[in-house]
């Protein structure tokens, strides 16, 4: 279970911010080059190599090197993890929600 917390947070810091976020947005349309994908933000190219970077060492993107060029792309099944979590969270509040329901439901019928 820690190390599905720690997957989990890692992948919602990596995505906690909006660059990183629109960068697998982008992604999530197929591959880009580091460049093609600096080139669509206002920074450096340092600065968004920072964003890169946490994107790979969260697992949610995976970098390739063919000569000079890296290629970014997008590792669908990373996101599984923030999906299993939401799958549960939902569980979780319907699961209390009904139980709500129903004690409210009671509480009519008692005289």
């Amino acid at each position: 279970m820690a190390q599905y917390s720690e997957q989990l947070d890692g992948v919602f810091v990596a995505l906690a911010d909006p660059t990183r976020r629109d960068i697998v947005r982008r992604l999530g349309r197929g591959p880009a080059s580091v460049g093609d994908l600096a080139g669509e933000f206002p920074m450096t190219l340092p600065s968004f190599l920072k964003h890169v970077r946490t994107l790979e060492a969260n697992g949610l993107i995976r970098t390739t090197k063919s000569g000079r060029v890296r290629t970014c792309a997008l590792n669908r099944e990373r996101l599984t993890v923030v999906d299993d979590w939401l799958a549960e969270q939902r569980r979780i509040w319907t699961e209390r929600t009904d139980r709500l329901e129903r004690f409210l439901d009671s509480d009519k019928d008692t005289p």
